[in-house]
C-alpha cells in the first residue's frame, strides 16, 4: 500500500506559480517591444496613382481656358415700344433677311394715339389753309386800296398839270395852282406809305403768321409719323442678314415687354471669335498677340489673343481670340471651345508633370518613388513657373526622379507609403 507524501502538493503549486510568472513576464516583454515598434507604412495600388518623371530640357508654358465661339458682328434688337408678344414666326437658328419679321407685338394704346395724332394733323392743316385764305384776302384788299390810291394820284397829277396851264394863261389864281400841287404831294406821300405797308404785310407779317401755323402742322405731322413708325415697329424685323440667335432672357408668346427690352440678336456666323475664361491665377502673364490653339471639338483652329478684359469676374479673366484659320464644319456662335494659349518656351530647365497640389512659384511636400518602386517617401519641393500640364522644378528633385502626381491628401499624416 502506497503512502502519499505531503510535499508533492506544495511542489505542484510552486511549479504552477513559476509558469504563470514566466508567462506574465513574456507577455509584458512582448507588449513593451510592440509598443516601441513604428506603425507599418500604408500601402497604395500603383494602378490608381499617376506618376511623373523629372526631366531637363525645353518646357512650353501654356495656359488653358474654356469658353464659346461668339460672333464679332452682332446686332441687338431692342423693343422700340412696349407691347405684348402675339407671335414668334421665326425661331433661333434661322437665317433671316433685313425685312424678315421675327416677332409680332400688339399695343392697343398706340392705335388710339395714332388716331389722335391724325386728328391733330388734320386740324393743324385746316387752320393753316384757313389762315392762308384770310391773309390772301387781306393782301388782295390792300392791293385794291393801293390801286385806287394810284389812280387818285394820277388824277391829281393830271389836274395839277391842267391848273398849271390855266395859271400860265391867267385863267386861275396862283392859290388854286398851289392847292392842286399840294394835293399831288399829299397823294404821293400816302401812296408811298401804303406801298411800304403792303410790302411789309406781304414780305413779313404774312410769312410770319403762316410760319407759325406751318410749324404747328409740321409738329403734328412728325407726331403722326412717329406713331406710324411705332405701330410699324410692332412688327419686329431683323434689320440685317444673319442668323437669329437666342437672347439671354427667352421671349415667350403672351409676354409683356417694356421699351428697350432686348428682343432678338442677329449674328454673322461667318465672322466668329473665341471668348475664353482663364483663371486669374494663370492670367498674369497674358498679353496681346500671343498664339492660341482653339479646340472646337470638330478641329483645331489657330488664332491670336486680341483683347484681355481688365476686370476679373468670378475668378476668371475673359480673353478674346481672333481666329486666323478656316473654321471647321459645324462651327457656330455659342459653340463650346477650349483654348490653349502659348506664353513662352523655357530652355534647359528642370521640369515635371504638374502635381495636383503644386502651384507656380510655390512649394509642396510630395511623395518620391524609392526602393526600385516599392516605396515612396515624402520630400519638400520648390517650384518655379508653371504651364497647363508641367511645372518648373527649382529645388528638391533631380533628373530621373519619379514622383506621385495624383492627389495624396489621404496620406498627409505619413511620410512613407508602400507601393504594390
Amino acid at each position: 500500500m502506497d503512502i502519499p507524501r505531503k510535499s508533492s502538493k506544495r511542489l505542484k503549486a510552486l511549479r504552477r506559480g513559476l509558469v504563470l510568472a514566466t508567462g506574465l513576464i513574456v507577455v509584458a516583454g512582448v507588449s513593451l517591444g510592440l509598443s516601441r515598434l513604428k506603425p507599418a507604412a500604408p500601402s497604395a495600388d500603383k494602378r490608381t496613382l499617376w506618376f511623373g518623371t523629372v526631366e531637363r530640357g525645353s518646357m512650353l508654358r501654356q495656359v488653358r481656358g474654356t469658353g464659346t465661339l461668339v460672333s464679332e458682328d452682332i446686332l441687338l434688337i431692342p423693343a422700340d415700344v412696349a407691347g405684348r408678344v402675339t407671335g414668334i414666326p421665326v425661331l433661333p437658328g434661322a437665317i433671316v433677311e433685313p425685312n424678315t419679321i421675327i416677332l409680332e407685338l400688339s399695343n392697343p394704346d398706340l392705335q388710339l394715339e395714332l388716331l389722335e395724332a391724325q386728328s391733330s394733323l388734320d386740324s393743324a392743316q385746316a387752320q393753316l389753309t384757313a389762315q392762308k385764305a384770310r391773309l390772301q384776302d387781306q393782301l388782295l384788299g390792300m392791293e385794291a386800296t393801293r390801286a385806287q390810291m394810284q389812280a387818285d394820284y394820277e388824277n391829281a397829277t393830271l389836274q395839277a398839270e391842267v391848273d398849271k396851264t390855266q395859271f400860265d394863261d391867267g385863267l386861275i389864281s396862283e392859290l388854286n395852282l398851289k392847292l392842286s400841287q399840294s394835293r399831288v404831294e399829299q397823294m404821293e406821300m400816302r401812296l408811298d406809305i401804303d406801298l411800304r405797308r403792303y410790302e411789309m404785310f406781304r414780305d413779313q407779317t404774312m410769312p410770319a403768321q403762316l410760319a407759325e401755323l406751318e410749324a404747328a402742322v409740321n409738329r403734328a405731322r412728325m407726331q403722326y409719323e412717329l406713331k406710324e413708325r411705332q405701330i410699324e415697329s410692332l412688327h419686329v424685323r431683323a434689320g440685317k442678314r444673319g442668323v437669329l440667335a437666342q437672347v439671354e432672357k427667352q421671349i415667350e408668346p403672351g409676354q409683356s415687354v417694356a421699351t428697350g427690352t432686348i428682343l432678338a440678336k442677329i449674328t454673322n456666323p461667318e465672322k466668329l471669335k473665341a471668348q475664353l475664361r482663364v483663371p486669374e491665377s494663370q492670367a498674369r502673364d497674358l498679353r496681346k498677340e500671343l498664339p492660341v490653339e482653339v479646340d472646337t471639338y470638330h478641329g483645331i483652329v489657330p488664332g491670336k489673343v486680341s483683347r484681355i478684359d481688365p476686370t476679373v469676374v468670378e475668378g476668371n479673366v475673359t480673353v478674346d481670340v481672333s481666329l486666323e484659320g478656316a473654321l471647321p464644319k459645324g462651327a457656330r456662335p455659342d459653340l463650346s471651345v477650349v483654348g490653349t494659349i502659348e506664353i513662352e518656351r523655357l530652355d534647359d530647365v528642370l521640369y515635371v508633370g504638374r502635381p495636383v497640389s503644386a502651384s507656380a512659384e510655390g512649394s509642396a511636400r510630395l511623395f518620391k518613388v524609392v526602393d526600385e518602386g516599392r516605396h515612396a517617401i515624402r520630400v519638400a519641393v520648390e517650384f518655379g513657373r508653371s504651364s497647363v500640364t508641367t511645372i518648373e522644378v527649382l529645388n528638391g528633385l533631380e533628373v530621373g526622379d519619379q514622383i506621385v502626381l495624383s492627389d495624396v491628401s489621404q496620406w498627409d499624416a505619413v511620410d512613407r507609403i508602400r507601393l504594390k
